[in-house]
Order: structure tokens, then sequence, then C-alpha cells
């Protein structure tokens, strides 16, 4: 019986520092986003899953705006992931340079001024002092990765942490719905231009 109890508690103090680890992570992530640090934004991101987040949502927007007056055929849908994701994966690639990340993170500033994209919440309001109001935000997805709320709802935005290797990293944002539909629009205009 005792020994039930010892493994336990072994589990459950491990539960604690694996997710205390992540709340430490992310307050390296929001001081480094606060400070505008570019070098210490991108040291704490991971960029190949971070593009491919991005270009999934924009992807994923962008086929619901085709099938908006009419349903898009499975070849259809192919070719139009094919060419969104190449596409996309051009503006996300400028999108996730160490200064352009970091605006968006500090400033919630997703595209250039005057751009027509809507921002989102900005991580650097996240109050890392209150540890348990940070704790409320956090939403696992995985077993390796949170979702962070940068709003009340999910649909305001989030950042997701995922870990690998020696720790957390930044591995995906999840953009308020208007702005993954400007980006997507984006994409339609691109389509239209070149056909």
């Amino acid at each position: 019986m005792r020994w039930v109890f010892g493994t336990l508690l072994a589990v459950l103090v491990g539960l604690a520092i694996y997710v205390a680890s992540a709340v430490v992570s992310l307050g390296g992530l929001v001081e480094a986003a606060r400070a505008a640090d570019g070098a210490a934004v991108l040291a704490r991101t991971d960029v190949a899953r971070l593009r491919h987040s991005l270009v999934e949502q924009i992807v994923a927007a962008y086929l619901r705006q085709l099938g908006r007056d009419r349903p898009v055929k499975p070849l259809e849908r192919m070719l139009a992931t094919t060419y969104g994701a190449t596409v996309a994966d051009a503006m996300i690639a400028k999108m996730l340079t160490a200064e352009n990340l970091t605006r968006i993170l500090a400033r919630g500033a997703i595209g250039e001024d005057g751009s027509g994209i809507p921002n989102m919440q900005r991580l650097g309001d996240l109050d890392t002092s209150s540890v348990f109001k940070l704790l409320g935000r956090l939403s696992p997805v995985k077993p390796v990765e949170f979702l962070v709320r940068l709003g009340e709802t999910e649909s305001d935005g989030g950042v997701s942490i995922h870990f690998e290797g020696d720790g957390w990293k930044l591995s995906g944002i999840q953009l308020p719905g208007a702005a993954v539909q400007a980006l997507a629009q984006i994409l339609v205009d691109n389509r239209d231009r070149k056909g």
C-alpha cells in the first residue's frame, strides 16, 4: 500500500516538474518577445513546425473559400492544396524572419501596416508573474504540446509550445479566424491574377 502512495507521489511530482518546465520556457519566450529580441525568439522557436502550422491553417481557409460557392472535387482539392501550400509557404517564409516573428509576438501585428490583415493578441500581454492565471491559459494538445490561449477563447488566437530535445519551443501560432481568412484571400487573389 505504501508503494502505491509513493508511486502516485512520484508521478505527481514528475507531472508538476513537466508543467513547470513548460511555464518557465513560456516565460522566457514572453520576455524575449517583450524585449523585441529576435535572436532569443528564434532560439526558442521550432521554425519548421511553426511554418507547417501556419501553412496548414492558411491552406485550410483557402480550401474553405474555394468551396464556398460550390463543392470542391477531389482532384481540384489536391491541386489547390499543392498550389496553396507552395504559395502559402513562400508567404510564411517572409513572416518568419527574426524581425517579423518578433513583431507578431510582441505587437500582435501579423501583416505590415496597412496590409488589411487583422492583428492578434500580443504574447507580451501574458502575465507571467501569476502562475495560476498562466496555467489557466494552457491546454494540452498532445503529451508533448500545449496550446496557450492569448485571449479569453481559442478563437482569439494562441501559441503552441512543443517539447523536443532539451526543452520547450514555440511550434505554432493559432491565428484568429479573420487573420487566416485575410491570408487565404491573398492566395485567392494571387490565383486569380495568374489564372
